[in-house]
């Protein structure tokens, strides 16, 4: 070797030597499966982010040193990858798997971080993050994006695991406040057989639900929609979500599976472009034709936030601290750590199609869904679709209504209704058995045939009749399959829903209670409870006062002879009597006098008459009623359903019809009728039309849950007619039916609970009235000081004059003075005062 080789070789060892002196090396993990293209990309990705981050901060002291593990996507060779890394290599941290290793596996003792890419963290194990896309937000947006187009029911797919019970928990979450419904849930193992895929398929084909979420694996997707198309399922009916565990399916290198996922739309991470990004995914694209998954960039700014933390603590349990507080804008954007997790910035709404995939719409937590072609920070789109045209399975460009009809279109549907109740207009049937036909009219016939005829396809049915037995019989001869409904008044409820299906109510709920409305209240007392003790007591202050003022103000001059004091109160009391019943009769003086008395007569007598009479009759209706429930006879609708109901009624008799109900009430229980009827709403409003002067529905409960139609279980009429129920209630065509069947618009006659007027109801009106008086006072002594009242009326007033003269004396030669004597009243009230002391 010559010298100078010999030379180069030791200035290249001592450099080398003296760079690892000065540098602290940290040992940091990796497991992932080095066999799959997700685990190659992530093993990748780390890298070149270790080389590209000591490339830009050479200077640094600290530099972490990687020992890879291949897990081959075995949870089990995945934990032990991690324990032989914990406990020989000793390493700072780790990173990976991509497969869910349980959280119960992952000893906190040891203090070092594990940055997996699937599970889910936990705040239990505050040294497990989570570097995936937040599920709560992705279910939010799939949540908004079936809002948007309007759907209610829902399929969900999903993988046979148990760390995907979260995202169900998440899922019914977001659901919820959106009143949208998962109608089934199809789990399938990852290791399933191509049989047992198509098999859970053929299931999902029984549904009418046609919307379906799938959140597998992309090995699994790749299975599920191959078959999906051979069976005819990825046609213009159905709409696919994927959700970012499966859109990796999109960059598939199989045609095949490419070209079954036409039409289908997805959730991805959404990745803002960057310098950063651009100079990733470019220098990725020279060593590979595929796309870089979006874990392989959120493990590239791991890395970046891991060797940053590690440079400002060191090895040991300060990274934790560190790295949770750390926030930088790396390749996929803002990079921030909360709750154990990554924070997401949104998600992108990808469509396949053209055998490739195109943005149609993004979505954020702040801002919700909007179009793909706006500036992801615009607060609103500048259309009114918030999403751009999707291309639908099939090649459609309409959106799939979500459901689809699973009937068998030429069958004929056999329905049951009853010939023999009493209470009639509902579904009267009538069987000619010279036709062998039967026929059906009445409000239940007309809604049932309404929401039929308004489906989208054709289904005829033929009614069959049951003279005898109740409801429960013919529910137990769907549940038998011999009949496949039942029209009529059947009520809605639990126990009967174990055996059939019901649709939604179209009558009112509850139950009511009838009574005669033409009785008396007879107790002689009775009006002192109209009002309560306060309000009387404030009535006959207030009307004292305002008798006083109205004596006080005529009757200035009006007395000119001195009498005793009991003949001071007499008098004083006789106008107080004259004045309430009599005040309306006489020529009262046109100022003061007269203004007390409207304010008095208007405002006082008019309310508390009205306000009196309305609680008079009220609450002699609800007595009368809580009074007969109680003590008297109680009727019932004859039949099961009040024998079911557990009600605090004393029921004693039962009547099959609307004549029945009349004949009772008529007679009164002490008659051998009965004082109140308990029914059910409907029936009561069908009783009141046939007589509507005589009784009235005073009380109500919402006991039962109205009338419903009845199907066999898992009929899909019930979803489709229950929509149609709620159509026609919204459009008007109910109501209109009810009108023609029930009359005018039906309400409580009396309100169930009716309290006496307080003092607190009429305060303001006694404020009004106090005042009144107080200013009509005032303006009287302002003329008694204006008279200027001579010597002699003050002595006279002193050495004492009675009351009477000395005001009737006073009000005299105030009136001569002023010019203005009223001689008519004057004479009117000294022959008033003469005959009282006669």
């Amino acid at each position: 070797m010559s010298p100078n080789k010999t030379n180069f070789w030791l200035i290249l060892f001592f450099c080398t030597f003296s760079h690892g002196l000065h540098a602290d090396i940290v040992d940091v993990g990796v497991v992932l499966d080095m066999e799959s293209w997700v685990g190659k990309s992530i093993n990748s990705s780390i890298t070149m982010a270790i080389s590209d981050f000591y490339a830009r901060n050479d200077s640094y002291r600290s530099k972490i040193a990687l020992h890879p593990r291949d897990s081959k996507g075995d949870p089990l060779e995945a934990m032990s990858n991690i324990v032989d890394l914990l406990n020989t290599v000793k390493v700072s941290a780790i990173i990976g798997p991509e497969t869910y290793i349980g959280s119960k596996l992952v000893t906190d003792e040891t203090k070092v971080p594990i940055f997996t890419f699937a599970g889910k963290s936990s705040m239990q194990h505050p040294y497990l993050f989570q570097i995936i896309e937040d599920e709560f937000a992705m279910t939010q947006g799939i949540a908004a994006l079936v809002q948007l187009f309007k759907w209610r029911d829902l399929i969900f797919v999903y993988e046979d695991t148990d760390h995907e019970h979260n995202i169900l928990e998440h899922l019914f979450e977001s659901f919820q406040d959106k009143n949208i419904r998962i109608t089934y849930r199809s789990a399938i193992s990852a290791s399933a057989t191509n049989d047992q895929v198509i098999e859970e398929l053929r299931k999902l084909m029984s549904i009418q639900t046609t919307i379906v979420i799938v959140h597998v694996s992309p090995s699994l997707a790749s299975s599920i929609f191959l078959n999906a198309k051979m069976l005819g399922m990825m046609s213009k009916e159905y709409a696919w979500i994927l959700t970012p565990k499966t859109i990796e399916i999109m960059h598939s290198t199989e045609f095949q599976v490419i070209e079954s996922l036409q039409g289908a739309i997805g959730f991805r991470p959404y990745i803002p472009m960057s310098s950063k990004m651009h100079d990733l995914s470019k220098r990725w694209r020279n060593g590979s034709s595929r796309e870089l998954p979006t874990l392989a960039i959120w493990a590239y700014d791991t890395v970046w936030a891991l060797a940053e933390s590690i440079e400002k603590v060191g090895a040991g349990s300060m990274i934790l601290s560190e790295i949770v507080n750390i926030e930088f804008k790396g390749a996929s954007g803002e990079f921030r750590l909360s709750g154990n997790k990554l924070v997401s910035n949104g998600f992108e709404i990808i469509n396949a199609v053209d055998h490739g995939e195109r943005k149609v719409g993004h979505w954020t937590v702040s801002n919700g869904i909007r179009r793909a072609h706006l500036p992801l920070h615009d607060a609103a789109p500048h259309s009114s679709s918030n999403i751009e045209d999707v291309i639908w399975p099939g090649g459609s460009t309409v959106t799939p209504k979500g459901w689809i009809s699973r009937m068998n279109v030429g069958k004929t549907l056999r329905i049951g209704v009853r010939t023999g109740p009493s209470f009639n207009y509902f579904a009267d049937a009538y069987y000619d058995a010279q036709k062998n036909r039967t026929t059906a009219t009445g409000f239940s016939v007309d809604v049932f045939n309404t929401c039929l005829h308004a489906l989208p396809y054709e289904v005829s049915y033929e009614l069959v009749p049951f003279a005898s037995g109740s409801y429960d019989d013919l529910i137990n001869k769907v549940y038998n399959q011999q009949l496949d409904g039942v029209l009529g008044d059947s009520t809605i409820l639990a126990s009967r829903s174990q055996y059939v299906d019901f649709t939604a109510t179209y009558t009112d709920v509850g139950i009511g209670t009838l009574i005669r409305i033409k009785e008396r209240d007879s107790w002689p007392w009775g009006f002192l409870k109209r009002f309560d003790a306060d309000l009387w007591l404030t009535y006959a202050v207030f009307g004292i006062l305002a008798i006083l003022s109205v004596w006080a103000i005529p009757a200035v001059n009006q007395f000119e002879h001195e009498r005793r004091l009991a003949q001071q109160i007499k008098t004083i009391a006789v106008l107080v009597l004259l004045s309430i019943f009599f005040a309306q009769r006489r020529r009262l003086l046109k100022y003061l006098s007269v203004s007390v008395m409207i304010v008095w007569f208007g405002l006082v007598a008019f309310l508390f008459k009205q306000s009196y009479r309305a609680t008079q009759a009220s609450l002699t209706s609800v007595e009368k009623v809580e009074l007969a429930l109680k003590q008297g006879v109680v009727g019932f609708h004859g039949g099961s359903l009040f024998g079911d109901l557990k009600l605090s009624y004393n029921m004693k008799n039962s009547y099959h019809s609307y004549e029945d109900y009349d004949d009772a009430l008529s007679r009164g229980g002490k008659h051998g009728g009965a004082d109140a009827i308990v029914d059910e709403v409907p029936y009561i409003k069908m009783f009141l039309r046939r007589y509507p002067h005589d009784y009235a529905m005073v009380l109500s409960k919402p006991i039962t849950s109205g009338f419903g139609f009845i199907f066999a279980k898992g009929s899909p009429l019930v979803i489709e007619m229950s929509r149609e129920i709620a159509k026609i209630r919204e459009d008007g065509t109910l109501m209109k039916l009810e009108m023609e069947w029930f009359g005018k618009d039906f309400s409580l006659a009396f309100p169930t609970m009716v309290e006496p007027p307080n003092l607190v109801r009429f305060w303001g009106l006694f404020i009004v009235i106090g005042v009144s008086l107080a200013l009509a006072l005032m303006v009287l002594a302002l003329y008694l000081v204006r008279a200027r009242m001579d010597l002699e009326t003050i002595i006279t007033f002193l050495v004492g004059q009675s009351l009477v003269a000395t005001t009737v004396n006073l009000w005299v030669k105030i009136s001569n003075r002023a010019g203005r004597a009223d001689f008519y009243l004057q004479d009117r009230l000294i022959r008033l005062y003469n005959f009282f002391n006669e």
